[in-house]
């Protein structure tokens, strides 16, 4: 893999933002060591703009970045599944062959979003939740709540907030290609 100086800083800026966000004083506390951020929403933003290689960075070096600060310690298997989280959202540009850079962020779009969003929890956590009970022995109880409400709330968050950011910056893009110059 070989990835551009600019690629390398948009991760670094899309890590920093989502582990700092992620931190629970900027989050709502749900459940053991569980938080509801809204940095999900920067992970989400920066899948979609950057393609799944970034979204998967991003969500792994962010995490990384918010349970170090957190005080609980690493876990790697919810860092693995915030990094598959953006791997899968990162799909987007690839499903809706990039309509967002020209301008276009249609309901399609939206439900595509909304599903990719859904999915990339479901998987990413899921995977989270399976690892927890085989490598920690944490009871599969409590780490299938954390799974069903993270993915929920998750979801309802990037929704919402990728919603507004998303229709705003497709706005913007189909203003920007229709500038014309002036004789």
């Amino acid at each position: 893999m070989n990835l551009s100086a600019k690629t390398v800083v948009v991760i670094a800026i899309g890590a920093a933002l989502y582990g700092i966000g992620g931190l629970p004083m900027f989050g709502i506390p749900v459940f053991a060591n569980t938080t509801l951020k809204p940095a999900m929403a920067v992970l989400a933003l920066f899948s979609v703009l950057y393609g799944p290689i970034v979204g998967f960075l991003v969500g792994f070096i962010g995490h990384w970045v918010t349970d170090l600060f957190a005080g609980w310690g690493v876990w790697l298997t919810w860092v693995l599944g915030s990094g598959i989280v953006g791997m899968i959202i990162g799909l987007f540009p690839m499903i809706t062959k990039n309509r967002i850079e020209v301008g276009s962020f249609d309901k399609k779009d939206f439900l595509i979003f909304v599903a990719l969003a859904f999915a990339g929890n479901v998987i990413g956590y899921g995977t989270s939740a399976f690892l927890d009970t085989i490598l920690y022995a944490e009871p599969f109880s409590k780490v299938f709540m954390q799974l069903c409400i993270i993915a929920a709330g998750n979801t309802v968050l990037i929704a919402i907030v990728g919603y507004l950011i998303l229709t705003n910056l497709a706005k913007r893009k189909k203003q920007s290609t229709n500038l014309t110059e002036a004789p």
